[in-house]
């Protein structure tokens, strides 16, 4: 409904605009900060979309505290900058137990005092900012900068949900309120695979990530990234009593509405403090942020005040820094590896370093671009990052050690190839090119073994045919003693099965196995085989986005750019991508010998006829016999819906190892518990 420019119009509009105002806000808050939303995504989405129609036709009712602001304004020619009333000073640093103690015992010497009661956090591996509230609006907001003076980025936080813009009447008129910005790992990981689908450059670290999106000129490129912030301080608050405990401001500051770190947690003793690095040091990797530490703070606020500062540092505080992630070595070259696209991928050869236990002998260098940036040359002394299961990467050269024996890279020398005069793959020998505008160059032959045997184990993957015993070992040997000469050769693997039980640790049982899991995967559902055909840029979420618009291979193949670029999600160079592998020859063959072995190339059931329809599951903790994504992927194939966030609506609240807060609120509620046994005894019933 539109309304005229009259004075009970726009009075009625206000009011309207005024209610969407206000529930948005509470939602948002359910949602990112007490992950507890009441709602679905599209009754959201329904009001979000009612309150842009009234800004729209009224203008004069637009706010700078609207949750429609979230989404960026207008780009910003440069960032100017604020000065804080109060300097963002850093932490020194702690690195083993004894340095703890020492820092403990210059406290109760300076203090005279026998006790101290301590706040631990974990340190966040992200981007500390200072945000300023007036008269109950968010203002302003800044970098740390230099301690002193930071950068305006107001624009860019506005468009992080977890903040708020609005405050209730009960805060102060004047405060600022101080926290970390940080991209959490699954955000950070799905942002660089659709960077790596756009042949972008890679972020190299979460960090990283979150800095380079907080600092670009156009906040509309910010709104696109999932970055999520804790605070972890009250900077100062104009006319305002505060409580004396740290602890206690920062849960005044939850009331108040801000996002709070729920693993804070306060500590009687030193001892405490240092058992809880303990603990968290062990479970880092479980987190679902990068935190390369545990800050130790005074909950005391006048003992902190007593304190004061050392140089640019408090005295009441120390970060006590987990174990190294990172190391220096040398790398002995670089070298070239075919992806199954026929990507030509350069890698370094280290000499072998142990880094948190692991010994890293090989580390990830995305792109010659990359490689040229980082300027990491051939000879070098390089720093590697690790992180949890992250592949280690280089994260930069140190110049400093250079001795003039390094070799700068060069992927055209590197595979020169003399005899054919000109750069050849390493693998095949066949021409390299690099397409126009892309950061890869490419192997343009398709039957390269390398790109042959990667296609197969994507294939034989358990994201895609879950052939369980065809892994990257036996499909190389498979290849290599022609018993398979590409994906759908698996399927006639079976008149070759005295081969196979010959060869080396197979024997009858195991080849029967792997058999019945060829036979097997002719029932997966069309998207894990079209994600399973390794189409370039086509992930699994693009391949069931595919089968749900095109129901068979044959109208995708049939499917033209412009059919293909109407689909919500899918570029030009996906479309692009598609419309180029259904064109070769080869790839239709293939598919035709997938559909003559039996599989199925057309979806012919609806997700209303599936067992799970209308079901939704919440997972929390972690799963030890198959990874979420896997979960998730199978619950939608059976019509459920995988959810973030436990709601009324919730069916199934699936409890791994180490479950988290999901795990109390679905108790709460009543909702339905499954252990992962119990999950996949679910699935498997309602599969058969």
């Amino acid at each position: 409904m539109l309304y005229f420019m009259t004075m009970n119009g726009i009075t009625k509009a206000q009011r309207e605009v005024t209610f969407l105002r206000a529930e948005l806000n509470r939602h948002n808050h359910l949602y990112y900060v007490l992950d507890n939303p009441e709602i679905s995504d599209a009754e959201y989405d329904l009001l979000m979309a009612r309150l842009k129609e009234l800004e729209n036709n009224f203008p004069e009712l637009i706010t700078s505290d609207s949750p429609t602001r979230r989404v960026g304004a207008a780009p910003l020619k440069e960032f100017g900058s604020i000065t804080h009333r109060y300097p963002l000073l850093s932490l020194g640093n702690a690195f083993n137990k004894n340095e703890l103690m020492g820092w403990y015992k210059r406290l109760l010497k300076l203090l005279g005092t026998k006790e101290i009661s301590f706040i631990c956090e974990h340190k966040l591996d992200g981007l500390a900012v200072a945000l300023t509230y007036e008269n109950g609006l968010f203002t302003k907001g800044a970098t740390r900068g230099d301690g002193f003076k930071g950068e305006d980025i107001t624009l860019n936080l506005k468009t992080i949900r977890s903040i708020p813009l609005t405050l209730p009447a009960s805060a102060p008129g004047h405060f600022e309120v101080r926290g970390e910005v940080f991209l959490p790992l699954a955000g950070f990981n799905k942002l660089n695979k659709e960077r790596a689908e756009q042949d972008q450059l890679l972020f190299a670290n979460p960090r990283n990530a979150a800095a380079g999106s907080l600092r670009q000129l156009d906040p509309r490129v910010t709104a696109t990234r999932p970055l999520d912030i804790f605070f972890y301080q009250l900077g100062y608050a104009d006319g305002k009593d505060l409580p004396n405990s740290h602890n206690q401001r920062l849960d005044y500051l939850k009331e108040l509405g801000f996002k709070t770190n729920p693993n804070n947690r306060l500590v009687s003793s030193i001892d405490e403090a240092s058992a809880y690095y303990d603990e968290w040091a062990a479970k880092r990797n479980n987190l679902p942020y990068e935190a390369d530490g545990v800050v130790v703070k005074v909950d005391s606020i006048p003992i902190q005040q007593k304190l004061g500062d050392v140089g640019r540092e408090p005295r009441w505080a120390i970060a006590f820094k987990f174990p190294a992630v990172q190391g220096t070595t040398r790398l002995n070259s670089i070298e070239i590896s075919v992806g199954r696209t026929g990507t030509l991928n350069p890698y370094a050869v280290l000499k072998p370093i142990k880094i948190g236990g692991v010994t890293i002998k090989h580390a990830a260098l995305h792109n010659e671009d990359d490689i040229r940036r980082k300027d990491i040359r051939e000879g070098d002394t390089v720093i590697i990052q690790r992180a949890g299961d992250v592949i280690p990467q280089i994260v930069g050269s140190v110049v400093s050690k250079r001795d003039g024996n390094e070799k700068e890279f060069s992927l055209a020398d590197k595979l020169y190839d003399k005899d054919k005069e000109r750069p050849a793959c390493p693998v095949c020998g066949s021409e390299i090119h690099r397409p126009l505008g892309e950061v890869m160059h490419y192997c343009d032959n398709a039957s390269c073994p390398a790109q042959v045997q990667q296609r197969i184990e994507l294939f034989t993957s358990r994201e895609a045919m879950d052939i369980r015993g065809v892994g990257k070992k036996l499909s190389a040997t498979l290849s290599r003693k022609g018993l398979i000469t590409d994906i759908a050769s698996l399927y006639w693997l079976k008149d070759k099965r005295s081969a196979l039980v010959e060869l080396d640790k197979i024997g009858e049982k195991s080849a029967d196995n792997i058999l019945e899991a060829i036979e097997s995967s002719k029932n997966i559902p069309l998207a894990r085989l079209v994600y399973g055909l390794g189409i370039r840029h086509v992930g699994y979420e693009t391949a069931e986005l595919l089968v749900k618009h095109f129901d068979s291979l044959a109208k995708m193949a049939a499917a033209t750019l412009e059919e293909l670029t109407a689909i919500e999600y899918i570029g030009p160079k996906i479309a692009d991508s598609i419309v180029s592998f259904f064109s070769q020859d080869d790839n239709n063959f293939i598919i035709t010998a997938l559909q003559k072995a039996g599989l199925k190339v057309s979806e012919e059931t609806t997700r209303k006829e599936l067992p799970l329809t209308g079901q939704e599951f919440v997972i929390t903790g972690r799963l030890e016999n198959t990874s979420r994504e896997e979960a998730y992927r199978r619950i939608k194939e059976l019509g459920g819906t995988p959810k973030d966030n436990i709601t009324k609506k919730t069916s199934y609240l699936v409890a791994g190892t180490e479950p988290g807060s999901k795990l109390a609120k679905a108790l709460k509620l009543g909702i339905n518990k499954l252990n992962e046994k119990e999950f996949q005894t679910l699935l498997e019933e309602v599969g058969n």
